[in-house]
């Protein structure tokens, strides 16, 4: 695996108890964050909140862009042991170009930045290469303003909305609360799931559960 960037820590190599702590500190703030108050909430069967933002080269992107297309959102942060888990297990980037023909995949971060996890494009730009990952856009939310409308509680925090604009799916990535890379092979994968329901043209059966993972790092 080539070097990760500065700012995406290793889970193990003689690091064990500080990364223990983190994980044990990033859950209990996950399970604080989900009571916030000052989030509105994306719901499921509801229009959901338009955007527009810069992407990381800079350009202009909208989610009235990807009207009648099915869209994918993936809150994010490098810095958080729980998107490491689905980065350096390689399952969000087989999620990403599994079903990367079919629907439009906007990955999110609103990392403040002033928070130790925040990183330029350009850093996200190369840690994004160095995982080999393939979303359709990387979305900047420095300010947090799409994070706030979505009600964006962690990250990974994931939403599908439809081809109509309406969100389909909020809530965790699967049923496997933890940061442990292991744990990927076994879990069910809700997003996944909502995604090959709706290709079927079936209703999503889990269409929302509470998210998991490390509190999203707002102003």
């Amino acid at each position: 695996m080539k070097r990760a960037s500065p700012h995406v820590q290793p889970l193990s190599q003689g690091r064990g108890k500080p990364i223990a702590r983190a994980i044990r500190a990033a859950a209990v703030a996950a399970a604080m964050g989900l009571s916030g108050s000052a989030l509105a909430a994306a719901v499921v069967g509801q229009p959901a909140p338009a955007f527009t933002a810069t992407d990381l080269s800079g350009k202009p992107v909208s989610l009235a862009d990807f009207k009648g297309r099915t869209v994918v959102l993936e809150w994010h942060n490098f810095g958080c042991p729980f998107v490491q888990k689905h980065y350096r297990s390689g399952n969000m980037q087989a999620l990403q170009k599994k079903y990367g023909a079919d629907v439009v995949w906007l990955t999110v971060n609103s990392t403040n930045a002033g928070h130790q996890d925040y990183q330029s494009p350009a850093q996200l730009a190369r840690a994004l290469a160095e995982f080999g990952a393939a979303p359709t856009r990387f979305v900047m939310d420095e300010p947090g303003t799409i994070g706030l409308a979505y009600g964006a509680k962690v990250t990974p925090h994931m939403y599908v909305i439809d081809p109509s604009g309406k969100v389909a799916y909020n809530g965790a990535i699967d049923d496997k609360r933890s940061a442990d890379v292991a744990d990927v092979k076994t879990a069910k994968n809700f997003v996944a799931a909502a995604l090959d329901e709706m290709k079927a043209g079936k209703p999503v059966s889990n269409a929302s559960n509470a998210p998991y993972g490390c509190t999203v790092k707002y102003r």
